[in-house]
């Protein structure tokens, strides 16, 4: 199977290209830090899923949890953008509900492959 099939991994892109336009309007303040650790997380969790896809059975629930971390740090990025109002609150919540959703088809496959 592709990784280009697996609608987690194109949600995941949908969510990197989203937060790369929001972080390309933001201040420079916040655009080399927090801006810049967010994109290298959701990339480096990108990795984990495509790897987690071409891994054998026995090593996809490394994989899987590490992504699981990576999301969970994620969304705590995405909570700083809201608290400290770095974007607009619309784009947000849409990001969140991105990330929920990545979530929930996340442990679905996490569910699917414990053994």
């Amino acid at each position: 199977m592709s990784s280009d099939s697996l609608p987690i991994i194109a949600k995941s892109y949908e969510l990197y290209k989203q937060i790369v336009e929001i972080n390309s309007n933001v201040q420079k303040r916040w655009r080399y830090g927090i801006c810049v650790i967010l994109e290298k997380t959701i990339l480096e969790f990108i990795s984990n899923l495509i790897t987690a896809n071409s891994a054998p059975k026995t090593h996809r629930q490394l994989y899987l949890l590490k992504a699981n971390a990576q999301l969970e740090i994620i969304m705590l990025h995405v909570r700083i953008y809201m608290e400290f109002k770095i974007t607009n609150q619309t784009k947000l919540y849409q990001i969140q509900s991105l990330t929920q959703e990545i979530g929930r088809m996340l442990g679905g496959w996490i569910k699917a492959n414990n053994f």
